[in-house]
């Protein structure tokens, strides 16, 4: 009688995936910080010297569900071990990495080897080589496969070239015997960080020889849900997701990440209808997450449905070091009137309602789709343009630039996001004097997204100072005097505008800093989204003390996706009303029209209570603008006929 080769496991894994959804963990890093890791150690590392606090963390994911448990080497290459002088214990901890995760596992879980980007560029924008970038991926894929992984998760890549030669390391070492996942990191926009289109990249992962393809970390699990909607018309390959659980919001210099057990495991449903195989979380997500998700899985297979309870996750960050004070001033010049400094200023000193747009500036050189938004935004009476400064951490034209050319080419001000994320102090005051130059005068002062949120995380941040810091510079420089007090001989005539949150979830907290910024000297604020008119008005009434105009941010709502993104994700809170008549839209033209309508409805509600309104663009991103330029002009309507018959 003959008899079969035993099977290996990833001949079952290639077996299960066939017939069901597998649970994969969630974040490992999110989970060692928690467990007071310091921040900037080296993680992967600690296979070899905190074995036990790495195993604890793979077996809480064991009990909440995972089936799939990534090792914790995300980041053991070379390139990346270099700097923490771990460069030639690579072997070492690969192996660690995987010995650990299989005790965690024993026969409940697959194990797969988790490997990441090298964390340096590769030429033409690095100096990486593709050859070198090849043998670096060769050496830690080559440890992970000696160590008996069941899989290989290739995650978080941005670059689909830096990808490739870790794919072909990978065959190279394995041929066709190993299963490999390939995952990519997207923007909100549901593009690669040169641009590449959700069909485009997954056409060009389906001629790579792997097994499986999708997405990992990006803002959330809305987006990607829409991504693997689209890659799934592009591909016949096996689907992967595994979202963040939201951006991270700081609160008391803690990161907080917004989205729920509860809302990821409502879109781990969605992913499994979608056609997802594997679904599981990155950062932020906890084994709360992963129990939550690996429920509605199993609740899906019998045809029971989840219920909702909010719940939060929250990460402990270091509380940012104090900011070194002013030095004495000497020489001061008057500082050039409110009503002076710009059209808009003087709109503001008189008491005069205004109307903001916001539009992102290009990806690219092309400011043309831009400049036409603008010119739509005049002709439909918004007083000035709000162009954001790297929004999302994200790489685009200079704002400064984009602002310079809104206001030469569609005759419209701009307002200039300015934040502290990318210059020094020496940065921050000769770009404040060029956009004075520029005849850019509108200011926004905010502190800025942290390099990790964006497409490229790896970037050093500088912050040498917060907002509240950058309006003290700012309004040094209308005083003719640098930060250090010393006289130019000139002063600047900028309008220095801050940012607020009424929907903060330590109101108190940021309260304390819009007073800080009102005393550093701000002369008017944007708010975030409004749409529940109790918090402005909460916000309003204690805030009145400061005497500073407010602009109420209004976001047309795009869809009920998009309400469902700014309320779990981005903790917007939308009433239930909004959310119910946006549920009642019955595809995306009626769901934009609804939208528009509840924007008209809030501007003319908030309109006695604010100095003007800020439109943001639906998704926020540029490309937005112009889809969008209809709804702002209709809105417009609204902002127009609450503006007094005299302006």
């Amino acid at each position: 009688m003959p008899v079969s080769a035993p099977q290996t496991r990833a001949g079952r894994l290639r077996e299960v995936l066939g017939q069901r959804v597998l649970v994969a963990d969630g974040a490992m890093g999110t989970m060692l910080y928690a467990k007071r890791a310091f921040l900037h150690r080296c993680y992967d590392e600690m296979n070899l010297s905190l074995p036990a606090m790495v195993r604890d963390v793979h077996q809480e994911y064991v009990r909440a569900g995972a089936e799939i448990l990534e090792t914790n080497t995300f980041g053991a290459n070379r390139k990346r071990l270099q700097p923490f002088g771990f460069a030639e214990k690579v072997r070492a901890i690969n192996h660690a990495g995987v010995r650990i995760a299989r005790e965690a596992a024993r026969d409940q879980a697959f194990v797969a080897g988790a490997v990441g980007p090298l964390g340096a560029r590769l030429e033409p924008l690095g100096q990486v080589s593709p050859e070198e970038a090849r043998a670096v991926f060769r050496e830690q894929i080559a440890a992970l496969i000696e160590a008996g992984i069941d899989l290989l998760l290739l995650e978080t890549f941005r670059d689909l070239n830096e990808l490739n030669q870790a794919v072909c390391a990978a065959r190279e070492i394995s041929a066709d015997e190993l299963i490999v996942a390939v995952l990519v990191s997207i923007e909100d926009d549901a593009r690669l960080e040169n641009g590449a289109s959700a069909a485009e990249f997954t056409r060009a992962l389906d001629q790579m020889p792997v097994d499986i393809v999708g997405l990992n970390c990006s803002s959330g699990p809305r987006v990607m849900l829409d991504t693997i909607e689209t890659m799934a018309r592009h591909t016949n390959k096996l689907l992967c997701a595994m979202p963040n659980a939201g951006l991270p919001v700081s609160v008391d210099g803690r990161n907080v990440y917004l989205c729920s057990p509860e809302y990821m495991a409502e879109y781990a449903r969605r992913f499994k209808q979608a056609g997802v195989k594997i679904v599981g979380g990155c950062c932020g997500t906890t084994p709360e997450h992963i129990q939550a998700i690996h429920a509605e899985i199993r609740r899906q297979a019998q045809g029971f449905d989840a219920p909702e309870h909010p719940h939060s996750v929250i990460v402990e960050e270091p509380l940012a070091p104090p900011q070194p004070p002013l030095q004495p001033q000497s020489q001061v010049m008057e500082p050039v009137p409110l009503a002076q400094k710009s059209a808009l200023a003087a709109r503001l000193s008189a008491g005069r309602f205004v109307a903001l747009v916001e539009i992102l500036p290009p990806r690219g050189a092309d400011a043309t789709q831009e400049i036409a938004a603008a010119r739509q935004a005049k002709a439909a009476g918004f007083d000035a343009v709000n162009v954001p400064d790297g929004p999302r951490a994200s790489a685009r034209m200079s704002a400064q630039v984009a602002c310079e050319l809104i206001q030469q080419h569609a005759g419209i001000e701009a307002v200039l996001h300015f934040n502290c994320r990318d210059r020094n102090v020496l940065g921050l005051q000769s770009d404040l004097l060029g956009a004075h130059a520029a005849a850019v005068r509108n200011l926004l002062c905010i502190t800025g997204d942290p390099p990790r949120m964006g497409m490229y995380p790896d970037a050093t941040p500088v912050f040498d100072v917060d907002s509240i810091g950058l309006v003290r510079i700012a309004g040094q420089l209308n005083r003719g005097c640098d930060l250090g007090g010393h006289a130019l001989g000139s002063q600047t005539s900028l309008l220095i505008g801050v940012a607020a949150d009424p929907g903060a979830l330590d109101l108190d907290r940021e309260l304390r800093r819009f007073e800080a910024k009102a005393a550093a000297g701000a002369e008017f604020a944007i708010t975030q989204p409004i749409f529940d008119l109790n918090l402005i008005e909460a916000f309003l009434k204690r805030a009145q003390q400061f005497r500073i105009p407010i602009v109420a941010g209004i976001w047309p709502l795009l869809s009920l996706g998009n309400a469902e993104f700014l309320v779990n994700e981005l903790r917007v809170p939308v009433p239930a009303e909004f959310m119910e008549r946006m549920r009642h839209a019955n595809d995306g033209d009626s769901a934009r029209a609804e939208g528009v309508a509840i924007a008209r409805e809030l501007i003319a509600q908030i309109r006695p209570m604010v100095a003007g309104v800020q439109l943001s663009s639906p998704s926020g991103h540029y490309q937005m603008a112009i889809a969008a330029a209809e709804a702002f002009t209709q809105a417009a309507e609204a902002v127009t006929q609450a503006i007094d018959p005299s302006d």
